[in-house]
């Protein structure tokens, strides 16, 4: 009887081996046909879960836009595997993070990846100084059944790509029909009417997106997969993107042909035609691009052909994925990223000139999701994009106002002679014991007096500069001056200043005010001259806001 003991369980053991196995090579094979939720499901039903089933599981949730769930096993996978685990799972554990608002981890993970120190609050703020905009949107119509994005000016009417064609296919990754493109009337308050399928010679039963139209509206650019499959680097068969070229002949779109610059080996997507008509620019993962997709203009001559297509340089494009580039009437590129610093996944940014340098949008525009699609008229400050930020893809119609930084009439600032730095007016700084970080009682009332001049100004920001003695190593004396800048920090904020107001940033041994640079050598009250707290001013203006000033 024990050996039949012996011999069921380990029989149910195999059983059980098997299965486990059999639902592992199920989900792969689904993986690997980008069948997102339902490889997610399947993933989910294995028992033990090993390192590649959680990646994989991860980016399953991660690529559906399940952000809550990809970041719960992402955090399970860094504990259990993180010393064995690619640095690009830390890229998108970052950016799942930023979208369910874990912005200290988010930054942790993404300054690990980085290499560089990332800090999300001050980003942030920064950014609220320099933003030339802000924006009001609104979305356009709830309708989670089905996703739509990709909004574009077509004469008095509009384009979007949608999924709500049900007799289309369904496509595997999102479980939603392939999308078509529709025009529409959009209302001054943004309401969507008379809604019109294009003809089934721009949409077939292969995905139709991101049109752009030139000014006489007789000419078509748009998205179509290629009916051609290649296989990829899982050996899947899988069908890339193309621009294809329409004419409006007879009220008809006719002659409809590829760019001859596009390929059944890479992608080439998300066109947007110049003003003037003679330049395209559009996204493609083309041999030589910097990441997984990039930014590039193409000549369109006067008799037809094209030339070679140029990518914008690494002013725009980053090692990740920059898409949906809109070019202004005015000459702006607006553009998708997530290899730029931002909000969280695709924020959308602005470049002009040469393209050298990009700005993020903010936050007005710029959510913790995928926001993307962004067009504008820039002479009526109106315009619309596309965000996953409330589950599925829909459509956002915004306004723009140019920002105006608060008008300051601020006396109670002062320059510190010492470091020649804004600080403010007869505060001073505050002083530690030898090796702490504790507020000592008689810095109470300095911080005090902060807090009062921190509430008369609402729009004051204070950068929390600590510092540290010689006595010690360099590294013990920078992560000594980090913590009294956070204690500094809290304090304030225990006593009801908004953290979002405040930087701490620690200093070490590197600023002392007098010439005490050694561990010996100096006096006890030479030393502690050097363990100090400054608060220095961040704001750009040199006065407060007028309308506070008058209410004192």
């Amino acid at each position: 009887m024990k050996n039949l003991y012996s011999t069921l369980f380990i029989l149910f053991i195999g059983l059980a081996a098997f299965g486990q196995s059999a639902e592992i090579k199920k989900a792969e094979k689904l993986f690997a046909q980008r069948a997102y939720i339902d490889a997610a499901e399947a993933y989910e039903k294995v028992v033990d879960k090993n390192q590649e089933v959680l990646q994989n599981l991860g980016d399953a949730y991660f690529y559906t836009n399940q952000m809550e769930s990809a970041a719960e096993v992402y955090r399970t996978l860094f504990l259990r595997h993180e010393d064995i685990t690619e640095p690009a799972y830390k890229f998108r554990f970052a950016h799942s993070l930023r979208a369910t608002g874990d912005q200290d981890d988010a930054d942790e993970y993404m300054s690990d990846f980085t290499g560089d120190d990332v800090n999300h609050e001050d980003f942030a703020r920064k950014l609220d100084t320099v933003a030339p905009h802000v924006y009001t949107t609104e979305q356009i119509m709830n309708n989670s059944a089905s996703a739509d994005f990709g909004i574009a000016f077509f004469g008095d009417r509009i384009t979007f790509a949608s999924t709500r064609n049900q007799e289309r296919p369904v496509y595997p990754w999102n479980k939603k029909p392939t999308l078509d493109l529709y025009s529409a009337e959009m209302s001054e308050d943004g309401e969507l009417s008379d809604i019109v399928l294009f003809s089934d010679k721009i949409n077939t039963d292969e995905h139709e997106s991101s049109a752009t139209f030139s000014e006489d509206g007789q000419v078509m650019y748009f998205d179509r997969n290629s009916e051609k499959r290649v296989k990829n680097e899982e050996g899947i068969r899988v069908g890339h993107i193309k621009i294809f070229r329409a004419e409006m002949v007879d009220g008809e779109w006719s002659n409809i042909e590829a760019l001859p610059f596009t390929s059944d080996e890479f992608s080439t997507e998300h066109p947007s035609l110049s003003a003037d008509g003679s330049k395209l620019y559009f996204a493609s993962d083309m041999p030589g691009s910097e990441g997984s997709f990039d930014i590039y203009v193409v000549d369109v001559n006067e008799d037809g052909t094209y030339g070679e297509p140029e990518n914008l340089g690494t002013g725009v494009n980053t090692p990740h994925r920059e898409q949906f580039p809109y070019i202004s009437e005015e000459g702006v590129l607006y553009f998708a990223s997530d290899g730029h610093q931002g909000f969280g996944n695709l924020d959308v940014f602005r470049a002009e000139g040469d393209f050298a340098e990009v700005q993020n949008l903010g936050n007005t525009v710029n959510s913790g999701h995928d926001d993307f699609a962004f067009i504008i008229d820039e002479e009526n400050q109106k315009g619309y994009l596309a965000s996953n930020r409330r589950g599925s893809d829909n459509l956002y119609v915004f306004t723009r106002e140019d920002y105006v930084p608060p008008v300051v009439d601020y006396d109670d600032r002062e320059t510190n002679l010492e470091t020649g730095r804004q600080q403010l007016r007869d505060v001073g700084n505050i002083y530690f014991d030898f090796d702490k970080a504790t507020i000592k009682d008689e810095s109470k009332p300095t911080l005090d007096k902060v807090v009062n001049i921190m509430n008369k100004y609402p729009e004051l920001q204070i950068e929390i500069g600590s510092h540290a003695d010689a006595r010690g190593s360099d590294k013990y004396n920078m992560g000594l001056s980090e913590r009294r800048a956070a204690s500094t920090l809290e304090y304030l904020v225990e006593n009801g200043i908004d953290r979002s107001r405040l930087t701490s940033k620690g200093y070490g041994e590197s600023m002392p005010l007098n010439d005490c640079t050694q561990p010996t050598g100096c006096s006890s009250a030479q030393y502690a001259k050097n363990r100090r707290s400054e608060f220095t001013i961040m704001n750009d203006e040199d006065t407060m806001d007028s309308e506070e000033m008058e209410e004192e």
